[in-house]
């Protein structure tokens, strides 16, 4: 496909070798996010509350230990819904993305206190699993079904944006975790009652927290390299390069560099090497747009350089 057709250029061109594409193809999710968010923080709330009581009346440290689990995703909603709406900033001097990139913190931040908030957990019934207590088997099973309620209902809200956005599915996975606590606590309050062995109830807390973190570790790996400006999972260097040697007329790509804007946005600076000259605004339009529509980058700006025999400073500066 020859990116100066007309077919492939009728975005808004800009100068000085500047090409922004915005497609419709790429979904953003930032409002029903935040009403997703703003139901799972309410009923979870409510259900630390009552869950953290009914734990400790009934001796059960799964009760209790899941308690401060949907605490550490209450905080990390929070700071998920105030990444939502830090995204949503308009850019300014200094931040000239805006503040898109705090998106990427809040997913970090998700993970990290996830993968904390296990550790307690682990460590708690370790310490039950040596000491064990009565429990309340029926209770138990009560309140953690209702968790399973709650916690489904949450993790449904925001189930249709998770493989879209890091963030989205930082939410998920903590609300499916959840769930699944929930679950285990209800299976052993269950044996608990038909056996009368009270340590399966830290034994079943540490089992779902090998399960959590087992969940939980792609997210880390992920956003952990977003915030360091590797290239978005979703986006191939290598077929982003090809297509942008075998543009009309390009003899040499180099210093190419794609970073994660935010969870769902990239961008792109490249120097294209045109001996036979500028090729015009619409050209790079057209760039833009198949930038954005194959390889899901929001952002491209590219420099034109028609001098091969004065080589840029940078054409061997950097082997991408």
């Amino acid at each position: 496909m020859n990116p100066a057709s007309p077919d492939d250029a009728h975005g808004h061109p800009h100068e000085h070798g500047h090409a922004h594409g915005h497609g419709g193809g790429h979904s953003h999710a930032p409002v029903s996010f935040g009403r997703a968010i703003a139901i799972g923080i309410a009923l979870n709330s409510g259900f630390v509350v009552v869950e953290a009581i009914y734990g400790y009346a009934s001796g059960s440290m799964a009760l209790v230990a899941d308690a401060g689990h949907n605490l550490s995703d209450v905080l990390g909603l929070v700071a998920a819904w105030t990444a939502a709406t830090l995204s949503k900033r308009a850019p300014t001097p200094r931040f000239t993305y805006g503040l898109r990139g705090s998106s990427i913190l809040a997913a970090l931040f998700n993970a990290v206190f996830l993968l904390v908030a296990v550790g307690a957990i682990a460590w708690e019934a370790v310490l039950r699993l040596i000491d064990p207590e009565p429990v309340a088997g029926i209770t138990v099973m009560v309140v953690a079904g209702i968790g399973i309620a709650i916690n489904g209902i949450t993790a449904w809200l925001f189930a249709s944006g998770r493989k879209g956005d890091l963030n989205i599915r930082g939410a998920y996975l903590h609300m499916v975790a959840d769930a699944a606590v929930s679950a285990g606590v209800v299976l052993a309050g269950l044996a608990i009652l038909c056996t009368g062995w009270s340590w399966l109830d830290p034994l079943t807390s540490l089992i779902i927290s090998g399960l959590i973190v087992w969940g939980t570790w792609g997210l880390l790996r992920d956003s952990t390299a977003m915030s360091l400006g590797a290239v978005p999972s979703g986006i191939d260097p290598a077929a982003v390069r090809c297509y942008l040697e075998q543009c009309s007329g390009v003899t040499q790509v180099h210093d190419l560099h794609i970073w994660p804007m935010s969870t769902t946005d990239a961008a792109l600076t490249c120097h294209m090497v045109i001996p036979a000259g500028h090729p015009g605004d619409a050209y790079l339009a057209g760039v833009a747009q198949r930038l954005h529509r194959e390889y899901g980058i929001e952002h491209a700006t590219v420099q034109i350089e028609t001098a091969p025999a004065s080589p840029c400073s940078l054409a061997h500066g950097h082997p991408i």
